[in-house]
């Protein structure tokens, strides 16, 4: 290849880069735009809700396939019990702090008295947070066929369920 061929093939790769490269700027100027003013973002209540429907999904999300080896519908791996157990663990920790007072009306099935009984309910929140972490030990020492693994889920599936027959509307 001779000199003028070679510069004019790297000028044209240095052109398609320097085109590439602006586009590429250029895209991420446009998603770094903030929204249009008339824009109403999200208020405090309809913020916290969402959070907390967030939360209560993913617990459920990693509490159905523990479940689901109890119940013989699903095949049993140790290592992804122990996770699951322990996503439900963290969530558990997360909705402590998911009820507060300014979510209390709006797009929620949260009953009022959760704010109205709220030492009740709080004692329930901080339970369900022990059975949760207590599961995720038995978990990492027990099968799940053992007494000890369908009692910790027991106990903590038991959790679930009184809270929603007290606090949460149907």
């Amino acid at each position: 290849m001779n000199d003028g061929v070679k510069s004019k093939t790297i000028a044209g790769m240095g052109a398609r880069a320097a085109l590439i490269l602006g586009g590429g700027l250029a895209l991420s100027a446009a998603a770094q735009t903030p929204p249009a003013a008339s824009a109403v973002p999200p208020s405090p209540a309809s913020q916290a809700i969402a959070v907390r429907k967030a939360i209560y999904t993913l617990i459920g999300a990693n509490f159905k396939p523990i479940g689901d080896v109890l119940k013989g519908t699903a095949t049993y791996d140790s290592a992804e019990l122990v996770k699951r157990a322990t996503r439900v663990a963290y969530f558990a920790d997360l909705a402590q702090e998911a009820f507060p007072d300014v979510s209390s009306s709006g797009d929620t099935k949260a009953k009022p008295e959760i704010w109205t009984n709220r030492s009740d309910f709080d004692k329930r929140l901080k339970d369900f947070r022990a059975q949760a972490q207590a599961l995720v030990q038995v978990a990492a020492k027990e099968a799940p066929s053992s007494d000890a693994f369908k009692a910790a889920a027991g106990a903590l599936g038991q959790d679930c369920k009184g809270c929603h027959d007290n606090y949460r509307d149907k």
